[in-house]
C-alpha cells in the first residue's frame, strides 16, 4: 500500500512538474514571439469553430423536428463562416478577439465592481472584488481605446500568465515529491 501512494506521489509531482516546464516553454515563446502567439491563438479559435460546427451539424441530423434542425445547420454554418475568415483573414480575426476581450473584461469589471458592495462579504473580500473589477474595466478601456497594441499586449499577458503558472505547478510538484504528500492536502493544507 505504502509502494502505491508513493509511485501516485511521484507520478502526481511528475505530473506536474512536466505540465509547469510546459507552460514555462509556453510562456518564454509567448514573450519572445508575440506574433507568433496571436497567430496561434487565432487559429485555436479557428479550430473552435471547426469543431462547435461539426457539432451543431450533429446535433441538427439528430434532431426529430424541423425548428431545431434549422437552428442547428444556421450555428454550424455560422461556425463554419467563422472558422474560415479567422484563417483567411487573421489580422481582423485576432483585433476582434481583443474587442471581445476587451469587452468582456469591462463589463466582467462592472458587475465584480457592485459585487463587492453586496452585504454579507468580509471587509478584505469586498476591497478584492472592489479592486479587482476597477483592474478588469481599466484593462477592459486600454483593449478597447488601443486594439492594436491590445493584440500584443493580450500575447504579453498570456506569456507572463503562462511563465508564473509553470514555476507555480514546478514548484507544487517539487514539494508534493519532498514532503510526500498528496497534490489535495498541498492545494488544501499548505502549511
Amino acid at each position: 500500500m505504502f509502494k502505491e501512494m508513493s509511485d501516485q506521489i511521484k507520478s502526481t509531482s511528475t505530473q506536474l512538474i512536466l505540465l509547469g516546464v510546459l507552460a514555462v516553454i509556453v510562456g518564454i515563446v509567448a514573450l519572445a514571439w508575440p506574433g507568433v502567439t496571436i497567430l496561434a491563438l487565432v487559429i485555436l479559435f479557428a479550430i473552435y469553430a471547426f469543431a462547435d460546427s461539426v457539432l451543431q451539424f450533429a446535433r441538427a441530423f439528430s434532431s426529430g423536428t424541423a425548428g431545431p434542425v434549422s437552428g442547428h445547420l444556421l450555428l454550424g454554418l455560422i461556425d463554419t463562416a467563422a472558422g474560415i475568415v479567422a484563417l483567411v483573414w487573421p489580422a481582423p480575426t485576432a483585433l476582434v478577439l481583443v474587442l471581445v476581450v476587451g469587452i468582456w473584461a469591462f463589463v466582467g469589471g462592472i458587475f465584480e465592481f457592485f459585487a463587492g458592495f453586496q452585504s454579507g462579504e468580509s471587509a478584505g473580500t469586498r476591497a478584492m472584488f472592489i479592486l479587482g473589477g476597477l483592474v478588469s474595466v481599466a484593462f477592459g478601456i486600454v483593449l478597447l481605446a488601443r486594439p492594436g497594441l491590445g493584440v500584443v499586449t493580450l500575447a504579453i499577458l498570456f506569456g507572463l500568465f503562462s511563465l508564473i503558472y509553470g514555476v507555480s505547478q514546478i514548484v507544487t510538484g517539487i514539494e508534493v515529491r519532498h514532503t510526500g504528500r498528496t497534490l489535495h492536502t498541498v492545494l488544501h493544507n499548505p502549511a
